[in-house]
């Protein structure tokens, strides 16, 4: 997290400050912007793999105060206009298309001014993943499943309990109920109540028209901004059916308990 301050500034409003940034994922959080800032992301990672990387930033709700640009050999693209409102709107680009540049806009009173947003860098088969735009909800094949089931950052053999549909957002969230957990990245699937049941959240877009339903699926996804995001979802029998087919044939990717 980084958190610069324009007040420290604020007799040099053309001012332009650089902030470098080494982790993989974090946020800025620019109090009451003046000038500009020059968001440097130096990943530890070999340069060589800089062209590998996709770049991808989620604005805070209430982000105002200044315009966010890709910004690259003097050329400013705009990505995310002051005031912009799209609700979870992430806007994504190539790590060697340039780096941000975050412009402070004329304000008359720019103590109720926060610029603020999420970042992430990934590798750009996983950016493709998360926001491909070609059908977004077709069911994946056998071998997109198995390869799900090696490389996600969760994977649970679940019930959908409930479905949440936010209009506004374009998002659907399943609200699932854990039979067994085989793997999650962060801590979205936790225990709750005096039951002891491991219960989460998963989010998919609404046009995917996910209902609530009977029987066990198999839920994997990546991890985005903190919240878990669906990808391969089989029935859990047809996820028996084709992991025992691969591994009678000596071709599934990765072990696991599918019992």
């Amino acid at each position: 997290l980084s958190s610069p301050s324009g007040l420290t500034h604020e007799s040099h409003r053309k001012d332009v400050e650089q902030v470098y940034l080494r982790c993989s994922e974090g946020s800025i959080e620019w109090m009451y912007p003046t000038g500009a800032l020059i968001v440097n992301l130096r990943p530890n990672v070999s340069p060589a793999s800089y062209k590998h990387l996709t770049v991808c930033i989620k604005p805070f709700k209430d982000s105002a105060g200044a315009n966010i640009y890709l910004e690259k050999t003097g050329e400013l693209k705009l990505l995310v206009r002051d005031g912009d409102r799209s609700p979870s709107r992430v806007y994504c680009f190539g790590y060697d298309q340039g780096g941000l540049f975050v412009e402070a806009t004329p304000q008359q009173d720019i103590s109720r001014k926060i610029t603020g947003f999420q970042y992430e860098l990934m590798s750009k088969g996983i950016a493709a993943d998360l926001h491909t735009a070609s059908a977004p909800c077709r069911p994946c094949s056998d071998t997109e499943v198995l390869l799900a089931v090696c490389t996600s950052d969760f994977v649970i053999r679940g019930s959908i309990q409930n479905v949440t549909n936010e209009a506004e957002e374009q998002e659907s969230i399943i609200h699932v109920g854990v039979n067994k957990l085989y793997r999650q990245k962060s801590k979205v699937f936790q225990l709750t109540g005096e039951s002891g049941n491991w219960r989460g959240q998963i989010k998919t877009l609404l046009e995917c028209g996910v209902k609530p339903g009977d029987g066990d699926f198999l839920f994997t996804g990546r991890m985005h901004f903190g919240e878990a995001r669906l990808g391969c979802a089989p029935r859990f029998k047809d996820f028996q059916r084709m992991y025992k087919e691969a591994k009678d044939k000596g071709l599934n990717p990765c072990e696991i308990g599918p019992d």
